[in-house]
């Protein structure tokens, strides 16, 4: 059974999850993967391989879009919350969800390899998920992620994407809330808005631009070209985009990894939607992003011990780059 550990000297939160562990793997070997495909769990056909779907979009061919409970979980709906304290260390019951959202009935590796018109469909499947989520009263947070390739942290390599919701708010998010709080009541402005007029006037780090968003290479990147997408208006949580956001985003988000596979060459990378904690009202000083964190760098002793990420490559080179290549 999984459950939920809090570090005395970080006072940040782990999972430990024993059951993880037994993950099927399609990378024994790094880049070889032959037979990956005539084993694969998420391709049409082996429905049966996983557990039963909780959603889908579906048309008379079949399934386009397929969201399953997590087989491996770090957290499960089943339980109640609790926990305990014993001097200075502290648990908590593993309640939450882990789910699995199957993008699309090909074996391929990257949204970008879906049909375009498809990906509103994936995006559309992210919101509905977190809105499902928010009313089930004990979960205080959730995290939508991709993990693209092994280096990306990737067990299995059909394109899929994957939901978190934990009892608890994560100490990185708890410190990011409490700084955008402290800017907005010293300025009585948004600080990501505020970011976000700063980077469209100075420009050597912007990416691309749409009428709702903004795609740029962040100041102080944590990896080579890393890239976030920003809606322009303010909006605290990504799950209250309506359609048209929605179908504005997916082009955002299927270009700018196409310029970045073509720039890297396909590399590994993770996504991450960073939104307002679930059961948190709109927030006025918080401002959800998705953030683009390509894997061609190791995080190394260094970084685990200081909490400071080396970039070999400046933001601004990174911009550039990207918006050179077509799409």
């Amino acid at each position: 059974m999984s459950e939920l550990r809090r570090d005395p000297i970080t006072d940040s939160w782990v999972i430990i999850a024993p059951d993880r562990a037994a993950r099927p793997l399609d990378f024994p070997i790094a880049n070889a993967r032959p037979s990956a495909q005539a084993t694969c769990p998420f391709c049409a056909g082996r429905e049966h391989e996983t557990p039963p779907e909780i959603a889908s979009i579906r048309d008379a061919k079949g399934w386009r879009v397929r969201v399953v409970p997590n087989k491996f979980p770090a957290l499960r709906r089943e339980g109640t919350t609790g926990g305990g304290v014993e001097g200075l260390l502290e648990s908590a019951a593993a309640v939450g969800a882990h789910e699995v959202i199957i993008e699309g009935p090909e074996h391929v590796l990257s949204l970008t390899g879906l049909p375009k018109e498809r990906i509103p469909e994936i995006l559309a499947t992210w919101k509905s998920r977190l809105l499902d989520l928010k009313r089930d009263s004990r979960l205080a947070f959730g995290l939508l992620f991709k993990n693209v390739g092994e280096r990306a942290g990737a067990s299995l390599e059909h394109v899929h994407s994957q939901l978190i919701a934990a009892p608890v708010v994560p100490v990185r998010v708890r410190a990011e809330l409490e700084r955008c709080v402290h800017h907005h009541r010293e300025t009585g402005r948004c600080l990501l808005c505020d970011l976000i007029a700063q980077e469209r006037k100075d420009g050597a780090r912007m990416v691309a631009e749409t009428a709702r968003f903004i795609v740029l290479a962040p100041w102080a990147s944590k990896a080579p070209f890393e890239t976030h997408i920003l809606p322009k208006g303010h909006a605290s949580h990504f799950e209250a985009t309506d359609d048209a956001g929605i179908a504005e985003l997916a082009e955002a988000l299927r270009t700018t990894l196409i310029r970045i596979e073509r720039a890297l060459d396909g590399p590994a990378y993770n996504v991450l939607v960073c939104g307002a904690p679930l059961n948190a009202p709109a927030s006025d000083s918080y401002h959800w992003r998705l953030e683009i964190i390509p894997r061609v760098a190791g995080v190394a002793g260094f970084e685990w011990a200081t909490g400071f990420f080396i970039n070999t490559v400046a933001p601004e080179t990174a911009a550039a780059r990207l918006r050179d290549l077509p799409v």
